[in-house]
């Protein structure tokens, strides 16, 4: 452990230039006793690194000096698709390893290309999760990924919506995990064909001691495109059915997003007597929907399903007894 931060301090100096003990140690996580006695040792050992004092001063290598120790050990290398997505990095317990593995690419640049890779990170920032959206609690994330990683079947006690709503238990082939939106999806097998589960929804997960073996010829990429047009499209899957106001109408873009909001204004009825349209809108899961259509208050009613209505129902009326008259 003290090796690999000895080197990931090395690499900080001489792709960075002079840091302070204070902005080390931030960026290793340890305290900044620990960068005095790490700095020590690295002097010991050779490295001519030296302190600059003074309020702008830190530590810094000598001139014209580089180091060749930049092998990334397999965790690392592996941890490289994450690369600008420091969030799922972290909650796959990868975060630490991405941080070193960009560091050891970095240093191994020559010097424009590592210059550019720094004007790129200035310039440039993914954020995965929507507007006003706090990332899933997924507990069992960490684990789900060991067992993917292995070829190892889970059973897992799972929340789901539909057909029918309530709890269920599934043993499982895991074959890889989605990140879309800011929201985690597990593919698995163990039935007659792959399906996919929201990671949020499995309540306890149970490592099994069998292995398996995926299935030849699979393709995590296109299983995933497919499964995204069937329910955009919503021929498959649940819908809910709702009436609209004409403000309801037009907030539908913002609430559900440009491509949803399309297919659902596609079959847009007409307007009745009393100016409300009826749409059918893809259901994910109750949850979701619920909170989504709060969003649009009085100007939109739940028709179906009936388990959206009891939520909203038993949602709304616990409001109201918050602000009584």
């Amino acid at each position: 452990m003290r090796a690999s931060r000895l080197l990931s301090l090395l690499l900080l100096l001489q792709n960075r230039g002079r840091m302070s003990a204070t902005q080390l140690a931030a960026e290793l996580d340890v305290s900044a006793r620990t960068v005095y006695r790490d700095v020590e040792a690295l002097a010991s050992a050779g490295i001519p690194i030296y302190a600059e004092p003074g309020p702008s001063g830190g530590y810094q290598l000598m001139d014209g000096y580089r180091t060749r120790l930049t092998g990334l050990t397999a965790a690392e290398a592996g941890s490289l698709f994450l690369t600008g997505l420091p969030q799922p990095a972290a909650e796959l317990g990868l975060g630490a390893h991405l941080a070193a593995a960009e560091l050891k690419l970095t240093a191994a640049f020559p010097t424009p290309y590592r210059e550019a890779s720094t004007r790129i990170r200035q310039r440039f920032h993914l954020d995965t999760p929507g507007w006003y959206r706090e990332p899933d609690a997924v507990p069992h994330l960490l684990a789900l990924a060991d067992a993917l990683w292995q070829d190892q079947a889970v059973e897992v006690r799972y929340r789901r919506w539909s057909p029918r709503p309530g709890e269920v238990v599934r043993r499982l082939h895991p074959l890889g995990l989605i990140l879309k939106a800011g929201v985690w999806y597990l593919i698995a097998g163990g039935y007659d064909q792959p399906r996919t589960y929201r990671v949020a929804g499995i309540i306890d997960l149970r490592p099994l001691p069998e292995h398996f073996t995926r299935p030849h010829g699979f393709d995590l990429a296109a299983f995933w495109q497919a499964h995204v047009q069937r329910y955009e499209q919503a021929d498959t899957g649940q819908v809910m059915t709702v009436r609209l106001t004409p403000d309801g109408v037009t907030a539908l873009r913002d609430v559900l997003g440009p491509r949803a909001a399309r297919l659902a204004l596609r079959a847009l009825a007409p307007a009745g007597p009393d100016g409300w349209h009826q749409a059918a809108i893809p259901l994910e899961n109750v949850t979701q929907a619920a909170a989504m259509l709060l969003r649009l208050g009085a100007d939109v009613q739940v028709l179906a399903p009936a388990e959206l209505v009891a939520h909203l129902t038993a949602t709304i009326r616990a409001m109201s007894r918050l602000y009584p008259a």
